[in-house]
């Protein structure tokens, strides 16, 4: 099952005639129809429609078909209407123009005040006929699928772009807990010699005695405890099984970007626990280097959906 990007952009476009023309006036003229859609991360699922008047009773369709396909992210949809020869302008219709001047009548006759209808009004009321409902919901519906597909393409090939990247940040990070898990026994030992060297130095053994009992037994309860305090074999092996987590998760697809974020959130926190603990350079240098590379997964993740 792939995995899908939040981020994409589709559009379709052909033509359809406008439905509602008298019988024996001249055709009407033939409309283009456009629809677009664009989406970017989101928490949850935003569905923002910009539609023009006359196609509004699509609305509930376009939302079903939104949602049937789309889980998550801030989508926009557009969808515009226009004349193909849009522009020249086209000669009213006689009909038409008689209907203007009766409703005009009628207007007039109960307000004496209101202003005539202008040429330029005539003109913009004769170029917008209505679009058939049924006829325009089939036509959006049919444009809105096309995008839709076209969009589910475009985020699948993003979203392999992101696994593809999260696969190479993980593998880097199994690298840096490699490096990391043998330092800790080389850290107790070497810090372990240190403190029965403090001890000698402490006790003033200039004459080659051997160092007391208790003194050798204070030294060593010391160093465990020093051992105790940054043992990090637990955090290594906590990020082993989320890397192992999130590896499966990739490569099952499918609705993953919440659980991924979450993983995520828990290799920084472990990451964190690592070098809190550091007691070498070296084990400080790999903690940093991990919180960089979970940093970089986390932007990606928040791309997916």
């Amino acid at each position: 099952m792939p995995v899908y990007s939040m981020t994409g952009y589709a559009s379709a476009r052909h033509g359809t005639t406008v439905a509602g023309a008298e019988s024996g006036a001249r055709a009407t003229p033939a409309r283009r129809l456009g629809l677009e859609i664009r989406s970017v991360n989101a928490r949850f699922l935003d569905i923002a429609l910009r539609l023009p008047d006359e196609l509004r009773a699509a609305e509930p369709l376009l939302r079903s078909l939104l949602t049937a396909r789309l889980k998550r992210g801030k989508v926009e949809v557009r969808v515009a209407l226009d004349n193909e020869d849009s522009p020249h302008l086209q000669d009213p219709q006689p009909k038409l123009l008689q209907r203007l001047n009766s409703l005009q009548d009628s207007v007039l006759a109960w307000l004496p005040g209101a202003a005539p209808l202008s040429v330029a009004d005539a003109l913009r009321l004769c170029a917008t006929p209505q679009t058939g409902s049924e006829d325009g919901s089939q036509a959006i519906a049919a444009l809105a699928e096309q995008a839709l597909d076209a969009l589910m393409a475009a985020r699948e090939r993003e979203g392999q772009r992101l696994v593809d990247a999260l696969l190479e940040r993980l593998w880097q990070l199994r690298k840096l807990t490699q490096q990391a898990a043998p330092m800790v026994p080389a850290l107790v030992e070497q810090q372990r010699q240190r403190f029965l060297e403090r001890w000698k130095e402490a006790m003033a053994l200039t004459d080659g005695a051997t160092l007391p009992e208790a003194a050798r037994e204070r030294a060593l309860t010391e160093a465990t405890a020093f051992a105790l305090r940054i043992d990090v074999a637990e955090e290594l092996t906590r990020l082993d099984a989320h890397l192992d987590e999130i590896e499966r998760l990739l490569k099952k697809g499918g609705e993953a970007g919440k659980r991924l974020d979450f993983l995520i959130q828990e290799l920084h926190r472990e990451a964190n626990t690592l070098g809190a603990k550091s007691a070498a350079l070296d084990l400080t240098r790999i903690s940093v280097d991990m919180k960089v590379l979970i940093e970089q997964m986390r932007e990606q993740v928040q791309n997916i959906e």
